[in-house]
Order: structure tokens, then sequence, then C-alpha cells
């Protein structure tokens, strides 16, 4: 393969990930719906959430089986097929059902998206350029969500507002559909039964799995909640617009982007265990700092810091899971894509103590004391088998 025609099939699978982080809009978009339909609670407005990360629980594993038998790229085709359907649902009819299954929909979409775009860029790499260009393809999906909240704002100024993005995603998917389409990629059937229910699910019976995928469960939901309660606590704190409240995710989105540089680069002069110490304490020490001020810069700092914290934690419990079992990698996978549902967990429990103490403040603490699971997994990192 020479390099020329290596790039005409990377640029297709690479733009593949820029899809997956259209998912991250459920956060700047439970703020629109709430605006617009009047007497929604948090504690409602927030199932939008559980509607879209609850498919990864129910289909992750059924994904990887169902990859086996249409091949890889046939997978990624019909999660860009799925994303189109999903974004056309508000333009069909505008309601809060409407809304729940174009979530729902993006929700299978990206699970099918998520399970099956690893494999194929195997397909389209050597194997000594995969860390760096899987690497990249998450650089790609952090850009994704950075622009969403950005988009979202300046649709909210059109004629059909904030909802106009969803035929601008409608479109980027349909491109993305006949892109790769019509790239010629060797498609990979296994008609074999190295995922299966049984197996996946055998792996919890490893004590440190089952911590590391719990840790998957918190990292999901606290970046989902904090995508949902974010510019809900700028509007309450800082008597910020909508609008302008919306842009505070993407201050989070960019901060994550920039983490996730810096760490490619420390990694390699830092064992994993003490980053994931030290990214740990950051991303805390944002949350609690949250609490303390209703200075506009000082909270947007905050969430950066958080952020930053953020960025490689989920990297690198892939990868202690991963190096843990290696001779079940698949089986591995499956079960941290599982652990994905962890967006649909949280987010609710967040808007019944948002109604409770009608502040946003409670959810905030909320999610700081669920990372404290992160921080007691510090201690179970540092002590690996």
């Amino acid at each position: 393969m020479n390099s020329k025609t290596s790039l005409l099939k990377i640029l297709p699978v690479m733009f593949g990930f820029f899809i997956m982080g259209f998912v991250d809009i459920v956060g700047i978009a439970t703020s629109y719906v709430k605006s617009d339909f009047a007497g929604l609670s948090d504690s409602v407005v927030n199932m939008i959430s559980l509607s879209c990360f609850l498919w990864f629980l129910v289909l992750s594993i059924p994904t990887g089986m169902l990859m086996n038998r249409i091949g890889r790229k046939n997978t990624v085709l019909l999660s860009f097929a799925v994303h189109v359907l999903a974004m056309c649902m508000p333009l069909i009819a505008y309601d809060f059902a409407s809304v729940l299954i174009a979530f729902g929909l993006i929700g299978i979409g990206n699970t099918l998206l998520q399970v099956s775009m690893n494999p194929l860029v195997m397909e389209v790499v050597t194997k000594d350029k995969l860390t760096g260009t899987l690497t990249f393809g998450q650089f790609v999906k952090a850009v994704s969500s950075f622009v969403g909240p950005i988009l979202a704002a300046w649709a909210a100024g059109t004629f059909f507002g904030w909802k106009m993005i969803f035929p601008i995603y409608a479109g980027a998917s349909l491109v993305a559909l006949l892109w790769l389409w019509l790239t010629p990629i060797r498609d990979i059937r296994e008609k074999s039964t190295n995922i299966s229910f049984r197996a996946t699910f055998d792996l919890l019976r490893d004590s440190r799995i089952v911590a590391y995928f719990i840790g998957i469960l918190v990292l999901v939901g606290v970046d989902v909640g904090m995508n949902m309660t974010f510019p809900k606590l700028l509007m309450e704190r800082c008597g910020l617009e909508l609008t302008d409240a919306g842009m505070g995710n993407s201050v989070y989105f960019f901060a994550r982007t920039v983490g996730a540089f810096l760490g490619g680069i420390l990694l390699m002069k830092y064992s994993e265990s003490k980053f994931f110490t030290y990214s740990t304490y950051i991303a805390l020490l944002g949350l609690v700092l949250m609490l303390l001020s209703e200075n506009l810069w000082f909270i947007l700092g905050c969430v950066a810091v958080f952020g930053v914290g953020y960025a490689n934690l989920f990297s690198i419990i892939f990868s202690l899971s991963l190096k843990r079992v290696p001779e079940k990698a698949n089986e591995v996978s499956a079960l941290l894509i599982v652990g994905v549902s962890g967006g649909a967990v949280l987010p609710p429990l967040l808007g019944v103590v948002t109604d409770l103490f009608a502040t946003q403040l409670a959810a905030v603490i909320m999610l700081a004391a669920a990372w404290l699971y992160m921080v007691w997994l510090t201690g179970q990192i540092k002590t690996k088998a």
C-alpha cells in the first residue's frame, strides 16, 4: 500500500471519529430543550442522557457479534445511516418525545460506531502506526465535541433556532456514509464466538477488571453529567443567557483536547500509575474550586482544570485493562464499551438532586462525590499486580 493509497483510505475513517463526537451534543441539548418546553424539570430533561447512553449497555456486545457477521466496514456504514435517521427526527416533529427518540437513535448509532471503528482502523494502517492513528482519531473526536456547542450557539440565532444543528449533523453523517462506502477497504468477517455475553462477563470474576469497569462507568457518567450541568451552572451563578452559557462546554472540551495532547507527551516520560494519580487529583481540584466562586472567569478556569485532569483517564484505564488480560482483548474492549452506559446512570440522579435542592451546586457536589471513586482507584492502580 503506497502512501497516497493509504491516505485515501485513512481520511474517511478519520472522518468517522468526527461523527463519533456528535454524541457529546447531548449536554447542551438538554439546556435548549428545557428552555423550549415549559414545565420540564431537571429530573425529566436529564432523561435525554438515559435514552442516549442506555444503548451502550444493551448493544455493545451484540454489536461485536454483528461485526463478526457483516464486517467492520459495514458496521460503521450502518452506524452512519442510523446517525442520519436520528438527526432527521427533530425535523419531522419537534417535541420532547421526538427528542428522546432522536437521542436514542444517536446512542444506537454511536454504540455501533465506537465498537467497530477501532478495529476498522487496523485495516487501513500498518501495525507500527496503529497507536498514533488511534490517538489522532481521539483528537478528531475531541475537535467535534469542542465545535458542537459553538455550532449550537450560532444556530440559535438562525430562523430555525438551535435545531439547525440537526440537518448540519445529518449532512455530515451522510457525507461520511458515502465517502466510506465509495472507499475500497478490506472488510473482515469472523464467524467466531470470540465475543459472547458469557465470555465477556466472565471477565468480571477478576476484581481488578471490575474496578476498571466501574471506573469507566464513573468517568463517562461524570463527563456527561458535567456537559449537562455546566451551562445551567453558568446561568445560575453568573447570570448568562443560554447561548452564552453553552459556550462553557466548549471551554471544557478544548481543555480536554489540550490535556490529551499533553498527556501523549508526558506518558512517554512518566508511568501510567503516577500520571493517573496526578490527573485524578487535578480533576478533583477543579470540581471543588468550582463551588467557591460566582466569578465567570474563575468558574471557566475551574472547568478547564477539570478537563485537563480528565482528558487521559479513559485511555489509561483502557490500556491497563488490556494489559491485565491481553489474551482476551476483544472481550475487554466490548466490556469497557458497555461501561459507557455510565452516561445513562448519573445524569438522571443529578436531575433529581438538582430539583430537590433547587441549585446546580448540588449537582456539582454529587459529581465530586462520584469522583471520589477515581481517587480510590488511584490506590488500586499503584498496587496493580
